[in-house]
């Protein structure tokens, strides 16, 4: 950190600093290791943090930076319009996940509990949690129909779970009497109450070693060197102005496109963005509210800039971001949200593209841009109703400095994979090809990452599908004479032979005994022109099966001379 507030010894800011980032990280292990679903255990879609007294976001954990981007907002929303600061007691454990009280979408379940040492409140820790069902018309509560977000599932406005140590066991069980998964929800919901506990802790030991007024000191100091480090990082950008159009393949219930334009103005140390010319919100389940929207620019510009800037309330102060109301970035009640991150990533692919006219030797080709989120609900092997919660990757864009990832979850996401061997051993299903996908890679002198196929067959008698897809119209692009990557697909393959493409928003899709869903997902684009391509690397791609001896030739001009001579 640099420029410590004056009186604050650097060295005992950057210990504090260190304490608190653990402090997030214990709560993060510690709902890692007592949750219950999948999509928190092993997909690690789950977030925590610790603020200051004020609500200011101070330290997190490494987790997921469209949760952690935006908690502060819901809390600073909390604040303002539902409980104020002066009515938080020790031992509260206040809940929402209402997108228009400052959450992300109704799965995500936050939580938030205040630290007090001898009775004066010193900070405040956090969690977030994507919940495997909330409710509403589809199993996973990603409801491809929606028109309204009382369509998606139950919505807990901000409220007190848990009073004076006391847990309000109505609350809880009116929760769990509207989701189909409940003892999966009780045990996540249980995690993220136990996580707390283990911040208001460490928080608590820090006030208590270092004095109350030290620790706020020193919270104010973190702020301020992550503000001075994002200027820093501003500055040393060209000043000018960029204008970037991204397109959205639809919402699900029309086949006309999302626009999402961004105007970028770069002056010294700040930066605005200004999302005016972007779609109307729509009617389906795809809009971002204001926070969601927010959260995805502060991840774009904090990635294009370089991972050294402390990510929390402070490095946002540069940056100035206007939203049309009634508008995809900044939908107004009751628009359907469930499948924000549609729109979400690729606010951030906007920023980037925006970003590469002032910096083209910085930003990367597109990325595959979309979480793909898919729900089958079906009956399990004991006969219970089971739903499997997924999400699948693609790959990364090529860049001044090699090739792209292949399969790898981009930044803004940060989820992992579920070992296919967890997943059939827990739901009726059983996979029959997982792996990269060839020639999915945009071409250009530093390919595109491939994208993956996923595909499964069905062991039970039936069930219903619902996803959540994108990429199946606009590939990811380009730069700099690169092509852009692969689009993506989803099929079912009857036991009979026959094939069904699905569009990209689905729910409720009938599945039988031995169906088959093939997922493929996108690549990313390409950097630079083709013919650039060392012949080295072409060989190389070509003896791992990245790419075709076809697409070798027709792409790159390659032969098999070129690599001898290389």
């Amino acid at each position: 950190m640099s420029n410590p507030q004056p009186g604050i010894d650097p060295i005992r800011l950057e210990v504090i600093r260190n304490a608190l980032v653990a402090a997030s990280e214990e709560m993060s292990i510690t709902i890692w290791r007592t949750s219950r679903s999948t999509v928190v255990r092993e997909i690690l879609d789950f977030s925590t943090a610790v603020f200051d007294a004020e609500g200011n976001n101070i330290a997190q954990s490494a987790r997921i930076p469209v949760h952690l981007n935006s908690m502060s907002d819901c809390l600073r929303t909390i604040l303002d319009r539902f409980i104020p600061l002066d009515q938080w007691q020790d031992g509260d454990v206040i809940v929402t996940n209402d997108p228009y009280s400052g959450g992300q979408h109704l799965p995500d379940i936050q939580t938030f509990r205040p630290v007090f040492v001898d009775g004066r409140r010193v900070g405040i820790v956090g969690t977030l949690c994507h919940h495997v069902d909330v409710g509403g018309a589809a199993a996973g509560s990603y409801y491809a129909a929606a028109t309204e977000v009382f369509q998606e599932g139950i919505r807990i406005p901000p409220l007190r779970l848990v009073e004076k140590g006391v847990l309000n066991a109505g609350v809880f069980e009116m929760l769990l009497h509207n989701v189909r998964q409940p003892d999966e929800t009780r045990g996540d919901l249980n995690a993220q109450i136990a996580a707390l506990g283990i911040g208001e802790r460490a928080v608590a030991r820090m006030a208590r070693k270092y004095g109350a007024d030290s620790l706020a000191a020193a919270m104010a100091a973190i702020l301020d060197g992550s503000e001075a480090m994002m200027r820093a990082g501003l500055k040393a950008l060209p000043d000018g102005e960029a204008c970037f159009v991204e397109l959205v393949d639809d919402d699900g219930q029309s086949d006309e496109p999302i626009r999402l334009a961004v105007k970028i103005v770069k002056t010294g140390d700040s930066i605005a963005l200004d999302f005016a010319g972007s779609s109307p919100q729509v009617s389906g389940p795809v809009n971002n509210t204001r926070a969601m929207t927010c959260s995805a620019v502060y991840y774009a510009l904090l990635a294009a800039l370089g991972g050294d800037i402390p990510a929390n309330s402070g490095c946002y102060r540069p940056v100035t971001v206007t939203l049309p109301e009634g508008s995809v970035v900044d939908a107004v009640f009751p628009a359907p949200v469930a499948g924000r991150m549609v729109i979400n990533h690729r606010i951030a692919i906007a920023v980037f593209g925006a970003l590469a006219e002032i910096a083209p030797q910085r930003i990367p080709a597109a990325y595959y841009a979309i979480s793909y989120v898919y729900a089958l609900q079906t009956i399990g092997r004991k006969g219970k109703g089971q739903v499997y919660f997924d999400i699948e990757v693609g790959g990364w864009g090529g860049h001044a400095g090699g090739d792209g990832a292949s399969a790898l979850s981009c930044g803004l996401h940060n989820n992992t994979n579920a070992p296919i061997e967890m997943v059939e051993a827990k739901y009726p299903v059983t996979f029959t090809k997982y792996g990269l996908i060839p020639d999915s890679g945009g071409a250009g002198q530093f390919r595109g990452g491939l994208g993956l196929v996923r595909e499964w067959r069905l062991e039970s008698d039936a069930g219903k599908l619902g996803a959540h897809f994108e990429r199946f119209r606009f590939p990811p692009h380009g730069v700099h004479g690169g092509q852009p990557g692969s689009l993506s697909s989803m099929t079912i393959t009857r036991p009979d032979g026959s094939r069904t493409p699905l569009r990209s928003k689905i729910s409720g899709i009938p599945l039988k005994r031995g169906d088959v869903v093939t997922i493929e997902t996108s690549g990313g684009g390409g950097f630079g022109d083709p013919l650039k391509r060392d012949p080295q690397r072409i060989a190389k791609d070509l003896a791992d099966g990245m790419i075709s001896p076809e697409k070798a030739v027709s792409l790159y001009g390659y032969s098999e001379q070129m690599g001898a001579v290389a």
